[in-house]
């Protein structure tokens, strides 16, 4: 009996060991999913759920600590599948992340572009319509009729009344050079004398139109035969008073030459205003412009360029341009900001894509051309005129190829697109470094390296 159970314990000793010895040998498959499920859906790599440049080939967390997150065979297109390394200079995206990101594209289109050029300006006085109202003697103004800046006066309006020694000592030698006149006629005397008296005569009366007397003012002087002692003194033009000398008007002592009013028409105006020098080709003497003020939203006023200056501004680059302005109904006043668009006929059936796509990278130029099946490709090309948010291609790009115009910097982080465009600006240029995906490493390396590279910017847009 004894014999039994000992015989019993015995083997269930050795099941128990057996067993147990069974259990660690089949312990390590069950920490790992079987061969069937994971044949089912094959994961390709893991990737960053916040950031796709990371990525991996095992799982695990990405720096920012979140888990990686696997992305599967039958998530992307089969031939996104077949090839994962495109063509050289081209790059893929998966069609999952253009959808998720919105990447627009437009095709290149032939037609014509014209110029449209926008710059500013400030009104000024038309110089060629501003008259200065000088003396040529010496005289005190008794009586003003103009005191402030910005009254207006029209062509014989009186300004001030001017007392002269010097005029009315003229005064009286024309009434004495008429009045011989009149005694030699009258007491028959020789007509070379009369002649004579005549000449002195006429001298005096020039002497007064000199003096800015008036042919009016001169009759009346020898109708009346009164010498007056004040002059008057009248606008030439027409105009608003826009400087005086000094501040009080009557009183003021004049020299010969001082210039008392300024009076500036302001039918016409001038706008002051710049061309970059890129510019300079569309523009030219003559040329019509349109002029518009904030101050009066959706008016524009008519003007043409009527000359440049004769430099370019070596701070700003730019040349001064003198446009005039019709301002019939003087809406428009000097020192006013305005806007100054010209138009000029541009490019002619020309290949056209929109601004935006373009990326600018020192001297050259690069458009992202999309392939199709996800497939993008970067392509120096030759830029002409700029206008209206639309870009002249003038080589490198062909009518009916579709070009990338917006997420360059989400394509940029998706698919490396940074380290192929610069290996295209970088081809040929002496001294140009190396880059990691020219040695042949993967875009998709997985190190915080490569993915911190992959998010740095990849053009600048001007």
């Amino acid at each position: 009996m004894n014999g039994m159970k000992r015989l019993r314990v015995a083997v269930f000793v050795a099941l128990g060991v057996a067993i147990g010895a069974g259990g660690m040998a089949v312990w390590p498959r069950l920490q790992t999913v079987p061969e069937s499920v994971e044949g089912e859906r094959r994961v390709l790599y893991w990737r960053a759920p916040m950031d796709p440049t990371y990525t991996s080939d095992r799982p695990g967390r990405s720096p920012m600590g979140m888990e990686l997150v696997p992305v599967y065979a039958d998530e992307m297109a089969a031939d996104e599948e077949e090839a994962r390394v495109p063509a050289e200079g081209a790059v893929r995206v998966s069609q999952n992340f253009l959808q998720n990101f919105a990447v627009r594209a437009a095709p290149a289109r032939r037609g014509t572009l014209p110029v449209s050029i926008r710059t500013v300006g400030i009104l000024a006085h038309n110089e060629e319509r501003m008259v200065s109202v000088q003396t040529k003697y010496e005289g005190w103004i008794e009586k003003a009729s103009v005191n402030n800046v910005g009254e207006t006066v029209e062509r014989g309006d009186v300004l001030f009344e001017i007392y002269s020694p010097q005029l009315v000592t003229t005064q009286r030698e024309f009434l004495g050079a008429m009045e011989y006149v009149g005694r030699l006629r009258d007491g028959g005397a020789y007509p070379e004398a009369v002649e004579r008296a005549q000449s002195l005569l006429e001298a005096a009366r020039e002497r007064l139109l000199y003096w800015d007397m008036t042919g009016e003012q001169i009759d009346e002087l020898a109708e009346s035969g009164t010498v007056t002692r004040t002059v008057r003194i009248f606008a030439p033009a027409s105009g608003f008073i826009v400087d005086k000398m000094g501040d009080s008007m009557e009183g003021m002592r004049l020299s010969p030459g001082m210039t008392i009013l300024k009076i500036a028409d302001h039918t016409t105006l001038w706008a002051e205003t710049e061309f970059y020098e890129d510019d300079l080709r569309h523009v030219g003497v003559g040329q019509r412009v349109r002029i518009g003020a904030d101050a009066f939203p959706g008016r524009e006023w008519n003007g043409r360029i009527l000359f440049f200056r004769p430099a370019v501004n070596p701070q700003t680059r730019t040349l001064t341009a003198f446009v005039e302005v019709a301002n019939t109904d003087l809406r428009l006043r000097p020192m006013m900001y305005v806007n100054v668009t010209a138009q000029a006929s541009g490019a002619a059936e020309a290949v056209i894509v929109p601004s935006e796509a373009v990326l600018h990278s020192g001297t050259r130029a690069v458009v992202v051309v999309a392939r199709g099946g996800g497939l993008f490709e970067p392509r120096e090309v030759l830029l002409g005129t700029e206008s209206e948010g639309m870009q002249e291609v003038a080589s490198g790009l062909a009518e009916g190829e579709t070009v990338v115009v917006s997420s360059h910097f989400l394509i940029d982080s998706d698919a490396n697109l940074r380290a192929a465009i610069s290996q295209l600006l970088d081809a040929g240029e002496p001294g140009a470094p190396m880059h990691e995906h020219d040695r042949g490493m993967p875009a998709d390396s997985g190190t915080a390296g490569d993915s911190a590279g992959a998010r740095a910017p990849g053009h600048r847009r001007n």
